[in-house]
């Protein structure tokens, strides 16, 4: 029992940037082996886009590993919030949405989260069910139990604070909004990622003020660096590799990584064991295995997680023959660029054409490739997407189109 108990901490602990309350963990765990009896943990999200990315799947694969030691999962969906605006890492006060917005990006959440949670013990909630049931003198209960002196404590409002940049009250209320969610739902644990340590630990201390007989731990999560290995996957950089994305374009795009990077999305985002990932590792490093071949295993299990087997070894396969063809060498330069972009001002960019002229000359000649097929028309503009460009059989790119 001790065995699967500290196996299971293992792979709790696995990633994570930071966790406080460990030994409640550690409690709710060992109670689950001995007694059978669930805990619940609580993950939020603010429907502010309409499609999810393996940034956000960090947090989902965090708390698929709970519901396998115990966990019930509240799926918090921030429909109320999400009106409101957290601007958490920022300086400025974020966009507010629609109600109708919010709705429909959370639709496309509840279609999404399937694909790594098991819905019988996950639950999808709105917070606008207790919210909007606050009212104005719940409101100022809940406003009461925090002082203005701890929310300047917020690493970004002390920030804006001493800048004399504006900070409204509704971006002080959020954040007790979001640890009223943790009384409501009488949370157990809440997870997040690192840049939500200050909100997480309010939901902490709005237990205590509202009585609840527990005070939740906080599980924190890093932030996913996207396909330029520096930034934080997001959809505004470009970087991103979306649950939706099809097949080929994702299993492209994590061959894309670099053998470095690997790691930290294996670390983050695969289901193989952290004894198995250390085999790995070791393999790796004498020999044993070519880190392209530990990239591609990855490739095809994320793939086939959000789409099927059959469609990762349709994508293995379609890779590889680009690849195979034409002699493309396994390392290219890469180039970023807007969806649109016109092929020949592509070429200029990046500088496989010294100029449109001349990118218009080599397409009518035939001596342009994409993805291994002649490109035949001068006015073709590109979307979103991986391509490998070449110009007769020495010049090659990787361009990733936003």
């Amino acid at each position: 029992m001790e065995s699967k108990i500290n196996n299971a901490l293992n792979e709790i602990q696995r990633g994570a940037s930071e966790i406080i309350g460990i030994e409640y963990i550690k409690n709710l765990v060992t109670n689950y082996f001995q007694n059978g009896k669930r805990f619940i943990v609580k993950a939020g999200f603010d429907p502010t886009a309409p499609d999810l990315h393996l940034g956000h799947s960090v947090l989902l694969q965090k708390l698929a590993i709970l519901q396998q030691f115990g966990a019930n999962i509240k799926f918090l969906i921030g429909d109320f919030t999400a009106t409101i605006g957290d601007p958490t890492g920022k300086n400025e006060t974020r966009k507010v949405l629609s109600k109708e917005e919010v709705l429909k990006n959370a639709r496309t959440y509840e279609n999404q989260v399937f694909k790594i949670l098991k819905p019988e013990y996950t639950e999808v909630c709105f917070n606008s069910k207790w919210l909007n049931a606050l009212g104005s003198e719940g409101m100022l209960n809940l406003t009461g139990k925090f002082s203005v002196a701890r929310m300047l404590e917020r690493d970004d409002f002390s920030k804006r604070y001493r800048d004399n940049q504006p900070i409204s009250i509704v971006e002080f209320i959020y954040p007790l909004l979001q640890g009223y969610d943790s009384v409501m739902l009488d949370c157990d644990i809440e997870c997040g990622g690192n840049d939500q340590k200050f909100n997480l630990l309010v939901g902490r201390s709005m237990q205590r003020a509202y009585g609840l007989a527990k005070e939740q731990s906080v599980l924190m999560m890093p932030l996913l660096e996207g396909l330029d290995g520096v930034n934080k996957m997001s959809k505004s950089l470009g970087n991103y590799i979306g649950i939706t994305d099809n097949p080929n374009d994702m299993y492209a795009k994590i061959l894309s990584i670099s053998d470095t990077m690997m790691w930290r999305y294996y670390e983050l985002l695969s289901i193989i064991s952290i004894d198995n990932l250390n085999r790995l590792k070791e393999d790796v490093k004498n020999g044993v295995i070519h880190p392209k071949n530990a990239k591609e295993n990855l490739a095809l299990e994320i793939v086939e997680r959000y789409h099927s087997k059959d469609d990762a070894k349709n994508a293995k396969e379609n890779f590889d023959l680009i690849f195979s063809q034409d002699s493309i060498p396994k390392e290219l330069d890469e180039f970023t660029a807007e969806s649109n972009i016109w092929i020949c001002k592509l070429l200029v960019d990046s500088k496989l054409s010294h100029s449109s002229s001349q990118a218009r000359r080599d397409i009518r000649a035939g001596a342009i490739k994409i993805n291994s097929a002649k490109v035949l028309d001068e006015n073709l503009k590109l979307k979103s997407g991986i391509y490998v460009i070449q110009i007769g059989k020495r010049k090659f790119l990787r361009a990733i189109i936003k």
